[in-house]
């Protein structure tokens, strides 16, 4: 994604060339994620605020989260055709998101921030949170870092 065209456009146009593609099936999903992208919206308004880019990343990774949870439950259920579904929209979804940090480049992210907000103990966990959050942004899966920082602080 360049940083001229927004998410919000390039979900557009994939639409509207899905469309003229006869492509039905990611037309919906597309039109999916363009609902969530607006209750996101609506929900932000009511708190007088406008969603960053960054906030529609955070969505799109919750929509991921959401569907890999009901895909494990779809596979141990013996749907296979459900299955099927739910991975082809995290497909989907991904193609929106910013590539994630391997894991050598977030273990290494962690131990920066932990060594330069002092972290010591779980307490701080915030604090180091924090500091990921502004650092990487969008780019940073806050769930992975979670994990991350929750070990090491432990391990300190």
């Amino acid at each position: 994604m360049t940083e001229s065209t927004s998410l919000r456009a390039r979900i557009t146009d994939d639409t509207k060339t899905a469309m003229k593609a006869g492509q039905k099936e990611r037309v919906g999903a597309l039109r999916m994620i363009s609902a969530k992208i607006k209750d996101a919206d609506i929900a932000a308004r009511a708190s007088g605020k406008e969603l960053s880019e960054d906030d529609l990343i955070g969505t799109l990774r919750g929509m991921v989260k959401s569907r890999t949870d009901s895909l494990k439950m779809y596979l141990e259920g013996g749907r296979e055709d459900l299955a099927e579904k739910e991975q082809a929209e995290i497909t989907l979804i991904q193609e929106y998101l910013p590539a994630e940090m391997d894991d050598a480049a977030l273990e290494a992210a962690v131990r920066t921030a932990i060594t330069e907000t002092g972290a010591a103990t779980m307490k701080d966990m915030g604090k180091v949170m924090g500091a990921l959050k502004t650092k990487f942004g969008a780019s940073l899966d806050l769930g992975r870092a979670n994990g991350l920082v929750k070990s090491t602080l432990g391990a300190g």
